[in-house]
């Protein structure tokens, strides 16, 4: 990466999965809201699904997911009990079979939930919507988790996309993050879903982890290499203790320095990009021939609260506790405690506490930073005239972009703004001019504070 823009990799930005980003929602919106936002959608609007299990056996100490350590079976069948209902409930506000091109499910570790329920979600999915033949069906697994037996259950209710938690694969590291999971568990849990027929898989890989080096990190990228996952994602670990307090158990003292940090997510990106994989955005790496590079060569990837995506769908619906959900009208998002989310469905009620009605310059922000997030190339005014918007309503945008632009983060010609090749690392760095609610504090009070660039 070059000296000149290292500066930026520790500017702290949003990931930009969402915009507005969360900490800018509010309870004007609610669940009342999302019934009438439901009823609105026209009936040919495809649907994703994404559904959140909050349970995981044990809570690693780097995690930034909304879940809690279950060690027994019982709150997960009456949470799966809970998420039928949701499904039932959703679905009768949308009226008729909706057709869904995408399933995915997150967490936590969803695949902890009994069999019986995993198939019957599933089966109460397949009535109450219209999967389309040959959607994605993702599940996010633990690989200490995964069994045979498991596996053989994914196949038959039709996942055909798993994805692994990998993150590091030195026994020190592991053991800081309150992980542990040998290179032979992770080899294991492969063979288990190959074999079930499952070969779309991903890999979770972090960088910026306590007591990772160099060399830890290559070491973890060529055995993955080995193994030849179909697609590979590479975050930076964001140590936020004031949001998740687990954090407080890693040791400050442990973690990488930014120039090391930096230097890590070089040598990882160009390892992977030299045993074949093709680079997608910021963090995401897939082979040739996967469906991610297809869509990135085609301009079809996209980028939602999973990342980047192939998904095609026009409306996402959020189920489960914290879950987040787009419509064209804007964002929702379901009660944070499982408490509050069960008693508003044993009422009728969709469980949204918050969320944000979007306004046309909304809209195209947004879209002008998915854009860069995904294409690194964004035509402004051709955004802008779609959505019926004057160029000054981007004159503060353009000011911002000035000097990223003068230190070569940005090339801007005219109305087309593209991210240089060494500069995409740093790509969040220029959303961030386009956010006209960074910095602003948010519906918290509190500013939010966001991990660093890279």
């Amino acid at each position: 990466m070059s000296d000149r823009l290292a500066p930026y990799g520790t500017r702290n930005v949003p990931r930009y999965t969402s915009y507005p980003t969360a900490p800018h929602f509010h309870d004007e919106v609610d669940g009342t809201l999302y019934a009438a936002w439901l009823r609105d959608l026209p009936e040919a609007t495809a649907l994703s699904l994404y559904l959140h299990v909050p349970f995981c056996r044990d809570i690693c100490h780097y995690c930034g997911c909304h879940t809690k350590a279950s060690r027994k079976d019982a709150p997960l069948d009456a949470y799966a009990a809970t998420l039928a209902s949701e499904i039932e409930l959703v679905a009768r506000h949308l009226g008729g079979n909706r057709p869904v091109t995408h399933i995915h499910w997150g967490g936590g570790t969803p695949s902890l939930l009994p069999a019986r329920r995993l198939i019957e979600l599933t089966g109460l999915m397949r009535v109450a919507f219209d999967l389309v033949p040959g959607m994605e069906h993702a599940m996010e697994l633990d690989p200490r988790h995964v069994t045979a037996d498991l596996a053989v259950t994914l196949a038959a209710i039709g996942v055909n996309r798993a994805s692994l938690g990998v993150q590091d694969l030195n026994a020190d590291v592991q053991t800081a993050i309150g992980r542990v999971q040998p290179l032979s568990v992770v080899q294991e849990a492969t063979a288990h879903l190959r074999r079930a027929g499952l070969d779309a898989i991903n890999f979770d890989l972090m960088y910026g982890l306590p007591h990772q080096s160099r060399e830890t990190i290559l070491d973890t990228v060529a055995h993955t290499l080995d193994l030849r996952p179909s697609r590979i994602a590479l975050f930076g670990y964001a140590h936020v203790p004031w949001m998740k307090k687990h954090q407080r158990l890693i040791d400050e003292s442990t973690l990488p320095a930014p120039a090391e940090r930096l230097e890590m997510a070089s040598i990882a990106r160009e390892a992977l990009l030299a045993g074949g994989y093709v680079a997608i955005g910021l963090d995401h790496f897939a082979l040739p021939d996967d469906s991610m590079a297809v869509a990135q060569r085609s301009g079809a990837l996209k980028r939602n609260f999973q990342g980047y995506t192939t998904d095609t769908g026009e409306a996402l619906i959020g189920l489960g506790v914290s879950s987040i959900g787009r419509l064209p009208q804007g964002y929702v998002q379901n009660a944070s405690d499982t408490g509050a989310w069960s008693r508003s469905l044993a009422s009728n009620r969709l469980p949204v506490l918050r969320g944000f009605a979007m306004s046309a310059e909304d809209k195209a922000r947004g879209e002008i930073i998915e854009h860069l997030m995904t294409d690194h190339r964004v035509d402004l005014a051709e955004i802008l005239l779609r959505h019926g918007l004057s160029p000054a309503c981007l004159d503060d945008s353009r000011a911002k972009l000035e000097p990223l632009a003068a230190d070569g983060l940005a090339v801007v010609e005219g109305d087309v703004i593209l991210i240089p090749e060494d500069a995409q690392p740093y790509v969040r760095v220029v959303a961030a001019a386009f956010d006209a609610y960074f910095g602003k504090a948010a519906s918290a009070i509190i500013p939010p504070r966001h991990s660093m660039a890279v």
